[in-house]
C-alpha cells in the first residue's frame, strides 16, 4: 500500500496505535477530483494554440534529425559492407 513507511519512521509509529484509515469512497472521490480541477489554471486558447505549434515543431525537427542520422548511417553501412 502506498501509505506504509519504510525504515526509521515505520519502527517509530509502530507502538502509537493510531487506528488505519478507511478508503475513500467513489462519491468521496469525484468529489475530491472535481474540487482539484477547479484549482487549476487552465491555459487560454492562445496559450494553447501556442504550446501546441511548438510542440509540433519540435517533433518535426527531432523527426528530422534522427531520420537524417538513420539515412547517414545507412548510406556508410553500404559504403562500407555493401
Amino acid at each position: 500500500m502506498a501509505t506504509e513507511m519504510r525504515g526509521e519512521a515505520a519502527e517509530k509509529d509502530e507502538g502509537k496505535g493510531k487506528p488505519a484509515r478507511k478508503r475513500t469512497g467513489p462519491a468521496l472521490f469525484v468529489r475530491q477530483v472535481v474540487s482539484e480541477l477547479r484549482k487549476v489554471i487552465w491555459p487560454t486558447r492562445r496559450e494553447l494554440v501556442t504550446y501546441t505549434t511548438v510542440s509540433l515543431v519540435f517533433v518535426l525537427v527531432m523527426v528530422g534529425i534522427v531520420s537524417g542520422v538513420d539515412w547517414g548511417l545507412q548510406k556508410g553501412i553500404y559504403q562500407i559492407f555493401g
